[in-house]
């Protein structure tokens, strides 16, 4: 995971994508601690999109669940957190972010009950905001500042950057769940029911 998301956005590899982050920042975007302790995380969960044939996988992305349990409000699981999201840049176009995309959100809404699912990226991104806003992910204006200093996000190349947050709407995928798990009038119950794999 760790080589799949360096080939995203570091160094010159990156750069048969689009989502390269190599003229804003050099060095690591992540590193083989951080993704032990996303795969081990209790309220996480890490998808991959494999490739065929036992190839490398194609993508990859984390899930946080906050605010679940006695925090949220009853019925409501709180918000999902989205990142660690990478595609091979030679797999970029193809379908398989957005692929990934939508079974995250699956997994949030479906499976953990998030009303909202958020994101922070690079303010500085307009491609990459623009695909989430295709999307339905909306800029909240709100930013967070780029953690200069810490090598574990980059040796940035420019002084100006900072994360933007951007937030998707899960509630019609949740209410559709629950829909689904509603009995019938014949006292079945739908799709809703089958268990998480």
């Amino acid at each position: 995971m760790v080589a799949l998301v360096e080939s995203a956005y570091r160094g010159d590899s990156s750069r048969e994508g689009w989502t390269t982050e190599a003229d804003l920042l050099d060095g690591q975007r992540t590193d083989a601690r951080e993704v032990a302790g996303l795969v081990t995380a209790v309220d996480g969960r890490v998808l991959l999109a494999e490739g065929e044939d036992g190839t490398p996988p194609l993508g990859c992305c984390h899930l946080l669940r906050r605010g679940a349990g006695a925090v949220a409000a009853a019925g409501d699981g709180g918000d999902a957190y989205f990142g660690m999201f990478a595609v091979r840049p030679r797999a970029q176009g193809a379908g398989v972010g957005g692929l990934l995309l939508a079974e995250a959100e699956r997994v949030a809404a479906v499976e953990w009950g998030a009303r909202r699912m958020e994101m922070t990226v690079i303010s500085l991104r307009s491609d990459l905001i623009a695909w989430y806003e295709r999307r339905g992910y909306r800029r909240t204006g709100r930013m967070i500042p780029f953690p200069y200093g810490d090598a574990r996000f980059g040796l940035p190349r420019r002084p100006d950057l900072r994360f933007e947050i951007l937030v998707g709407d899960l509630s019609p995928l949740a209410n559709r769940a629950g829909a689904d798990s509603a009995p019938d009038r014949g006292g079945r119950r739908g799709s809703g029911d089958r268990p998480a794999q």
